[in-house]
């Protein structure tokens, strides 16, 4: 009964959305730590030439990062209702409940910081970088290493 609720594919949707523009995000902040260091060395290879330049790179973060924070938070909203509907609880401690709130707070800070400290270039990119292994990691990690309502597969067994 509970995968027949229509908060589930709502729940499903908004996360990977989310997670697909937070992978623009870290693939933004990957070319830009790479750029930067490129122009650093005032040596630009034939591949960097062909990349947005830092400014472009940065934006493209932003923008990832204004889209795919509502997208995570709707996702981790609509999951604990289905939760709800599913286990009889909003929230239950479960792995991939925790990682995924402490994905948010990461992309909360990297937002905050932006917004109020103004956070850019270098900085930004490394934090998109470490909040998408922080999405890989809810996304994969927690499935295949951690048991809990979420382990629908593992490698024990």
């Amino acid at each position: 009964p509970a995968l027949d609720s229509y908060w589930l594919p709502i729940h499903v949707m908004l996360l990977f959305i989310g997670d697909a523009v937070f992978a623009v995000a870290f693939g933004a902040g990957i070319m830009y730590l790479l750029q930067e260091k490129e122009v650093k060395r005032k040596r630009m290879g034939a591949i960097f030439k062909r990349l947005p330049s830092l400014d472009v790179l940065d934006e493209i973060n932003y923008k990832c990062l204004t889209v795919g924070f509502p997208l995570l938070t709707l996702g981790i909203i609509t999951g604990s209702i289905w939760a709800e509907y599913a286990w009889g609880s909003y929230w239950s401690w479960d792995p991939k409940e925790t990682w995924s709130l402490i994905t948010w707070f990461l992309y909360a800070a990297l937002l905050h910081g932006r917004l109020t400290v103004g956070w850019r270039g270098r900085k930004a990119a490394i934090l998109a970088i470490i909040g998408f292994c922080a999405v890989l990691f809810t996304f994969l990690g927690v499935n295949l290493l951690l048991p809990g309502l979420h382990s629908y597969s593992s490698l024990s067994g």
